[in-house]
């Protein structure tokens, strides 16, 4: 699966538990047609889409928050990530199983159970830190007291962090906790190639599961998808057409996992390049500008912005100008997502 989202040389998948050792990275551009149609339009020397980081950590048994397996050491790794894209096995097959048989719901309440245990013993450990200061009259440790313990209570009762209802002002605090069981999650379910385009009855209790839990699921074959990420765009298109597939599964989690970090697109085009960037739902102006680079943000004037329906219109920022279309926003404005931007600032 990693192999296949991040276009790696693959080697023949190891079949046997804990054969990733260290967390391997890799960056995966997000599909974006609006992107190519804007390139195409402004004839573009480069294309640079927005891009996702995907961490490959080894996979969690039953003790790994007391040591098991590999341990604490996969946990730190997991604490480090945004989100959670859990792979679940929906296949049957000859690859050896830890279990010795395919569950995907119970291998997903195992790592999921391990998950809480260690935010348990981490809040556990906080509480005791911050008890004696709160009691002392300390106001932050009364206020992160007043987070600490239904988290606690929810933990040792066999919840998430995530099903706690917090203020926004709490979720804050929270944040800073890093628990594992806070982070959103999606769940992937990998099946075998003729389930690819509908499921089967394995993926089916995963996604029963997801709803339940408040969770977003994807279906993938990644056998397939490791074949799709080998081939030439033309070829792909039509293997995806064999088989049934209006895309590759690839694309659809790519999206998902954009979507579950709650992450939007902006453009910036231009005859040198057309870009994507990435900023979080809700970004004032400035700050988007400041992902392209600090000094945009620090000496932020306006954002001169316009729809890529506008540009496909009128062809290029000349004439939505000359139209009145192109909008100057101030330091308040939202940026959308779609927004096609051009930032002014001094330094």
């Amino acid at each position: 699966m990693f192999n296949a989202l991040t276009e790696t040389a693959a080697a023949e998948a190891a079949n046997y538990p804990f054969c990733t050792i260290e967390p391997n990275t890799g960056r995966v551009a997000v599909p974006d047609p609006r992107l190519d149609k804007i390139a195409a339009i402004a004839e573009s020397a480069k294309v640079l889409p927005t891009q996702l980081e995907i961490v490959d950590i080894a996979g969690l048994v039953r003790g790994a928050s007391q040591g098991e397996g590999l341990g604490n050491q996969f946990l730190a790794n997991i604490r480090e990530t945004d989100a959670i894209l859990h792979v679940l096995r929906c296949f049957d097959g000859e690859v050896t199983h830890v279990d010795g048989s395919v569950d995907p719901v119970r291998d997903a309440e195992t790592v999921t159970t391990e998950l809480m245990i260690a935010d348990l013993d981490a809040v556990e450990k906080r509480m005791s830190k911050e008890s004696k200061k709160a009691q002392g009259g300390d106001k932050e440790a009364r206020l992160l007291m007043s987070v600490l313990e239904p988290l606690a209570a929810a933990l040792t009762d066999g919840k998430t962090a995530r099903s706690v209802e917090f203020s926004e002002e709490d979720k804050r605090i929270v944040r800073q906790l890093q628990l594992l069981t806070w982070k959103p999650v999606l769940y992937v379910c990998n099946v075998e190639e003729a389930s690819a385009a509908s499921g089967n009855s394995q993926s089916a209790r995963v996604a029963e599961m997801a709803a339940a839990q408040g969770n977003s699921h994807v279906v993938i074959s990644a056998r397939i998808e490791e074949e799709i990420s080998q081939l030439e765009p033309e070829e792909a298109e039509m293997f995806l057409e064999e088989m049934g597939l209006e895309e590759a599964g690839l694309d659809r989690l790519i999206r998902a996992g954009y979507a579950l970090l709650h992450l939007q697109t902006y453009f910036t085009v231009g005859p040198k390049e057309a870009r994507a960037w990435t900023i979080k739902e809700g970004t004032a102006a400035p700050a988007a500008a400041g992902v392209i680079h600090g000094d945009f943000e620090r000496g932020f004037i306006r954002a001169e912005c316009y729809s890529i329906e506008e540009l496909e219109e009128f062809k290029n920022e000349k004439s939505i100008r000359e139209a009145g279309k192109l909008r100057s926003e101030g330091k308040e404005y939202v940026v959308q997502d779609g927004d096609v931007v051009h930032f002014l600032f001094n330094v």
